[in-house]
């Protein structure tokens, strides 16, 4: 039974990962951050299947930024395979807290890849980096591949470029098993409220039920890559099931703007998004990163990976899954006042 050890593991792509790995009959590590509130909503599900508890689910209190637990756990666990997904990974956020996210993503980075050393694992270990489109920012081609120039145009995508490098220093530097996965823009029902696909389709449908008025949203002109997270976590195991690490771009080579994303949401509901979105300020970057399409080609050469779902199934799986949960609110509304 491989082991595998998930940074991340409560987010996204965490918890799409875990339940890939599980059924592919891993032993799931995964290191959670302590709260005063618990924070495993998205892999909750994964301890009520049988067949999954068998194959053994555990989750470790740690923190990117202490390199002490770190340390522990690596000696503890001692991993196969490590998919470090944990970050402070909000890209407007990073404005705020740049510090913060330099340490978490960035550094954080630098303290698994050295414990990875100093436990003498860099033999064994297999090591996946959650790099980023964002590194691209100021893009210098069109589509981006793994061979375009880095121009970042955040504090995240600074530290996601820094955690690259990283990962490619250590691979050359001390024949790690290090592969960094160029993710483009992936989501899924999982996906963070705060997000914008997430929270536009979140807005649409508790507007549709009359639970929301408006929706505020930034730049609407912004082109992105919007693939579906749960088949972008094949991908990154894939990587470390080849004999020599590499790095991939993962995406679904087409680009569609913000705009676009909330005319198909608004559309599935029957509704015109003009009606309901309003522009502020508050959500603009301080440097915008205007166009990210990128060309997955080697992936699917090498990897034999290619994405299924495409922009249009990925909208409607979102709003089903989002329509349903605001109906749910909307009962619970309904029933209080009764």
């Amino acid at each position: 039974m491989k082991r595998a050890l998930i940074t991340g593991i409560t987010g996204q792509d965490g918890s799409y990962l875990a339940e890939l790995l599980l059924n592919k009959g891993y032993e799931v590590h995964g290191i959670i951050r302590r709260s005063s509130t618990f924070n495993t909503k998205r892999i909750d599900h994964l301890y009520q299947d049988s067949h999954i508890m068998e194959s053994k689910l555990f989750l470790h209190y740690g923190d990117l930024a202490d390199s002490t637990r770190v340390n522990r756990l690596m000696y503890e666990l001692k991993p196969d395979e490590i998919y470090h997904l944990g970050a402070q990974s909000h890209v407007r956020v990073s404005f705020d807290i740049p510090e913060y996210t330099a340490n978490v993503t960035g550094v954080g980075t630098l303290r698994l890849l050295e414990a990875i050393r100093d436990t003498g694992l860099s033999n064994k270990t297999k090591f996946y980096q959650a790099s980023s489109s964002e590194m691209f920012g100021k893009v210098q081609e069109v589509p981006q591949k793994e061979t375009t120039p880095f121009y970042p145009r955040s504090p995240y995508a600074c530290s996601k470029v820094f955690a690259y490098w990283l990962a490619v220093n250590y691979r050359e530097s001390y024949g790690l098993h290090a592969s960094n996965g160029i993710l483009f823009n992936h989501e899924s029902p999982r996906r963070g409220e705060t997000f914008v696909t997430r929270k536009i389709t979140m807005a649409a449908t508790r507007i549709k039920l009359g639970l929301q008025d408006f929706l505020y949203l930034g730049n609407l002109d912004a082109k992105r890559d919007w693939g579906y997270a749960k088949e972008y976590v094949e991908a990154m195991w894939l990587m470390l099931q080849q004999d020599n690490p590499d790095d991939y771009v993962i995406s679904t080579n087409e680009t569609h703007t913000v705009k676009e994303f909330c005319e198909r949401v608004f559309q599935a509901l029957d509704l015109n998004w003009q009606d309901y979105v309003k522009y502020d300020d508050r959500y603009v970057r301080p440097t915008e990163v205007d166009l990210l399409v990128g060309d997955c080609s080697k992936a699917k050469k090498h990897l034999n990976w290619e994405p299924k779902v495409k922009f249009e199934e990925l909208v409607d799986i979102m709003v089903e899954e989002d329509l349903r949960l605001a109906k749910i609110e909307l009962a619970s509304k309904q029933a209080t006042i009764i």
